[in-house]
Order: structure tokens, then C-alpha cells, then sequence
């Protein structure tokens, strides 16, 4: 199903300090391409126009999974036919994302001042130095006409960063005015949250654990379906806290923040022979009770949980954070904002903030040694060939 919302275009990029921007992402659920247009400065003034979901084929979708199965098969990424095809199918979808998302406000590629394309990760593996997100930005620019952010986590790996979460400073600029500190968290493949605490350098974030991943994992094997619409599975199963416990019992929980995961660090293989409402209801109790283990990481219990991502539309995932938390899961919707859309304007917002050599990663959020930005810059070009790219470092 194609989702998509719009707001009156009021100004041109060129007005002030604020420039039209759009942010495009594809996240590890592989539900599809999120598309969002905003008004930004890449610091206080955001203003959302447009979003547009597109839903991923079956075919596009397994396909992006052999891609990752076999980008954690190598020890550093490398060209191979099956990522490169899927890298061409990805970027292709992705510039007639835009080119409908333009059409819808009537507005021309001239109008946009930069894309950030987040692309596809297939695999994140900070523990050998490196991320991997296939999507080819210079292609992109190329095709669109407007400049293109991409690569934007590599530079903070590259320095010793996690290279994830990568949107706290956009959750500060959201929460704006709201009586700190507040939690935002993020439920896509993996969930992550992010602490914003009362001064502007209490800034904590990172992966707490899956978070649809393996409830999407589950419901293929099991059912076909691609996803539990609407939690209705889980609700109709029975945790097993026996399963729970042992799938709870990793050390990796007991890290302190910075740090971050691939989505296949964990599996499903621990719920295997549960009936397949109970091992719905028990991976999804895991990404509850793996958020109340992140909130003792942090420095103060949060005054209200701020949920974006698919995973708040589970109300069945939201009840057992809710109660395994102790606090209660509120839908980003609550702040005015489009939960769906959240992402994809975060990494517009980057985007802006990468054209303007501001910080895009920090110690607090990826572990990076200092505030630094990041990301490569693909310029158009009327000339033909492949764009010069302008790898962001820190500053």
C-alpha cells in the first residue's frame, strides 16, 4: 500500500537559511522506501511537506536478503553480481520514489537543494570496522539533477564509532520545548533509542535490540506472512517464559552505551518448535523486555517514551513495552509529528547538516572521540561520468 501525505510548498530552497531537502530510507525490516520532503535549516527550524511510503515486491524484498546473507558471509565488503544487482534494483526504486514524491507537489528536481540516501544496509559490522549500505548516490544525482548525501556511517566508524543511531540530533530537534529528559526510541528491524537530557550535550543513544527483526523473521518462516499486522498473532499466543529468559540471558545486554548491532545477531532459532502464535508472542515480549533493559543504561529514567518506527503500529509490541518498561509507549503521533515519516526526514535532515559540515554523530550517541560530521557528497554533473564524491570527515 502506497502511503502518503502533503503540505502546501510555501517557500524555494533559496529563501533564508532553510533549503528543501528530501531524506529516503530503506530500513532492515525491508518494508519498502520511505520518501520525505522538508523545510530545514539542519538545526532548530524543521518543517515536514510530503511523505511517501512504497512497499517493497516480494521478489525486491528477497533479493535484498540474499544480499545481506551474503554481505555478512565476507570478512570486509567487496564487489560481487548479486550485491551489485541488488545496489542497481535499490537505487533505481529509490529515484522513482522521488520522482513521484515531486510529482505530488508539484515541484521540480531545480527546487531541491540535497537528497540524503540513507540506501540499504546489508551489513553492519562496527566489531571489524566497517558498515555496509549499497545505493548508488552518484548514479542518483546523476539521474535526479540534485546534489546527494550518502555513506552516512562509515566516517564514524572509520574513527572508532558504533556508526549507529545516527538521528539523536534530529530527536533533539523534535523534542524542542518538551520538559527533559525524555526517551526516544526507535522500533524498525533493530530498536534503538535515544536519551535527551536537559542540556544540549546530554545526548545518549544506542541499539537496544531487535525490534521487528525477528517478529518479521518468525512470521515468514512460520506463517508466510511478512509481518504480524497489527500484533494480532502475538496476542493470540502465550509467552513461554522459558524461551524468554534464555534469549535474555546475553551479555550483550549488559553493555554499557555506545554500541549497536547487525540485524542478524540475533535469531529465532531459540523460540524453533514453539507453536507459532507462542513464538510470535515470545520474540515480541523480547523486544519488550530488551527495551526495559536498555532504560537501565540510562543516566535518568525518562519523563515520557517517545515511539517512532513500524513497530508502533503493534499494539500488542506497545502493551508489553508498556509493562515491561514501566512507562508508557506513546506514538511519536503524540508530538504532532508522522511517525512513519520520522526516519526519512532525519536523514534529510542530515543531509543539510552534512552540506553544512555540521556534526552529524557524537561521542554520547556512536562513541565517536569527538563530534564529527559525515557522509559523501555526489554533486551533478552536465558533464558525462560518474560524479566526483566528497567524503565528509570530521571537523
Amino acid at each position: 500500500m502506497i502511503r502518503a501525505t502533503t503540505t502546501p510548498v510555501s517557500m524555494r530552497p533559496d529563501a533564508g537559511d532553510s533549503m528543501l531537502a528530501i531524506g529516503l530510507m530503506s530500513g532492515t525490516s525491508l518494508d519498502g522506501i520511505d520518501a520525505a520532503l522538508i523545510e530545514t535549516d539542519g538545526a532548530e527550524h524543521i518543517r515536514p511537506i510530503a511523505f511517501r511510503s512504497d512497499p517493497y515486491s516480494a521478489p525486491a524484498r528477497a533479493q535484498l536478503r540474499e544480499a545481506a546473507a551474503l554481505a555478512l558471509s565476507f570478512e570486509r565488503p567487496r564487489a560481487s553480481p548479486p550485491i551489485l544487482a541488488a545496489e542497481e534494483m535499490l537505487t533505481n526504486r529509490h529515484v522513482l520514489a522521488v520522482r513521484q514524491l515531486l510529482a505530488a507537489v508539484a515541484l521540480t528536481p531545480a527546487d531541491i537543494s540535497v537528497i540524503g540516501f540513507h540506501g540499504q544496509t546489508i551489513a553492519h559490522r562496527p566489531d571489524r570496522g566497517w558498515t555496509w549500505q549499497i545505493g548508488d548516490g552518484a548514479a542518483m544525482a546523476r539521474a535526479l539533477g540534485i546534489t546527494v548525501v550518502d555513506d552516512l556511517r562509515s566516517a564514524d566508524v572509520a574513527a572508532g564509532g558504533q556508526g549507529a543511531p545516527l538521528l539523536p540530533v534530529y530527536h533533539r530537534a523534535l523534542t524542542a520545548g518538551m520538559d527533559l529528559p525524555v526517551a526516544v526510541l526507535n522500533l524498525g528491524g533493530v530498536a534503538n533509542i535515544t536519551w535527551l537530557g536537559r542540556a544540549d550535550e546530554d545526548l545518549i543513544a544506542f541499539d537496544t535490540g531487535p525490534a521487528n527483526g525477528l517478529i518479521d523473521d518468525w512470521m515468514l518462516a512460520e506463517t508466510g506472512s511478512p509481518y504480524d499486522a497489527g500484533g494480532a498473532f502475538a496476542a493470540r499466543g502465550t509467552v513461554d517464559r522459558s524461551v524468554l529468559g534464555g534469549m535474555l540471558d546475553n551479555r550483550w545486554f549488559d553493555l554499557p552505551p555506545p554500541k549497536s548491532l547487525d540485524r542478524a545477531d540475533f535469531t529465532i532459532e531459540a523460540a524453533r518448535g514453539l507453536a507459532a502464535a507462542d513464538g510470535a508472542a515470545t520474540l515480541t515480549a523480547f523486544t519488550a523486555e530488551t527495551v526495559a533493559l536498555a532504560l537501565r543504561h540510562l543516566p535518568e529514567p525518562p519523563g515520557r517514551l517517545i515511539v517512532a518506527g513500524g513497530g508502533r503500529h503493534n499494539p500488542t509490541l506497545m502493551r508489553m513495552i508498556t509493562a515491561a518498561a514501566r512507562i508508557t509507549a506513546e506514538p511519536i503521533e503524540a508530538l504532532g509529528w508522522n511517525g512513519d515519516a520520522t526516519e526519512a526526514e532525519g536523514f534529510a535532515y542530515m543531509a543539510v547538516r552534512a552540506l553544512r559540515g555540521a556534526p552529524i554523530s557524537f561521542p554520547g550517541t556512536t562513541g565517536v572521540p569527538r563530534p564529527m560530521t559525515g557522509g559523501v557528497i555526489h554533486r551533478p554533473s552536465p558533464a558525462s561520468g560518474r560524479p566526483p564524491g566528497e567524503a565528509m570527515t570530521g571537523r
